[in-house]
């Protein structure tokens, strides 16, 4: 089998929530000695962009990206251990990460949280229906570099908007990255955030961007 072959493999088992294929593809991907953040990146993540795009477009319901969602996962705890450490490298910075009070889904913001991992993030992920202050106490507990927040509900985003003054309010020297369903480039420029991730891939890119800075 090609390394285009388990790619797609991969892809397509994501798009489809196939568990059982997408561990199968992780499975090979070793097999053959492929890099597994390629196979995450270009396999699983293409898929999954793919699901967020049928889910936006309204082509499917929140269940099927659920499913999605937990069978990228399950790939991805497969392909993690057998990272090489020369693409690990150096840690990158430190990212505290969660879903905004009020907001009980966080399948979008533990895939961020997966990928910022694989490509050396230490990262400090809150969960879901996190207060303001959890995000503040915990930036400062881990001197955190960026702090990142999701909501998939517009009713929430006022949560990320008061996290945002909470975050000036206390002083903090700490970048701010926005993300989820509910946000665009419009409301990061609103809040003040220092920038907006549409998918995982584009997060993992910003935050890296954000670091440099």
């Amino acid at each position: 089998m090609s390394k285009e072959d388990i790619l797609r493999m991969a892809m397509n088992a994501v798009i489809e929530g196939d568990e059982d294929t997408a561990v199968a593809a992780a499975k090979k991907a070793i097999a053959e000695g492929l890099n597994p953040v390629e196979v995450i990146t270009e396999g699983l993540s293409a898929g999954m962009t793919k699901v967020g795009d049928l889910f936006n477009n309204e082509e499917i319901s929140l269940p099927f990206v659920i499913v999605a969602a937990d069978a990228m996962t399950k790939a991805i705890a497969i392909l993690e251990p057998h990272i090489p450490p020369e693409h690990r490298g150096e840690k990158v910075g430190t990212v505290v990460i969660g879903t905004v009070e009020g907001d009980i889904h966080d399948i979008g913001k533990g895939i961020v949280a997966t990928m910022l991992r694989v490509y050396g993030f230490e990262v400090h992920d809150l969960g879901r229906d996190v207060p303001v202050q959890a995000f503040i106490d915990k930036a400062k507990e881990v001197n955190a570099d960026i702090i990142g927040s999701s909501t998939l509900m517009t009713t929430t985003l006022p949560g990320q908007k008061a996290l945002q003054e909470a975050i000036q309010a206390a002083g903090l020297k700490v970048k701010t990255m926005v993300g989820g369903a509910a946000t665009n480039q419009q409301w990061a420029d609103k809040i003040g955030a220092n920038a907006y991730g549409e998918n995982a891939t584009e997060a993992v890119q910003k935050a890296k961007e954000l670091v440099q800075q």
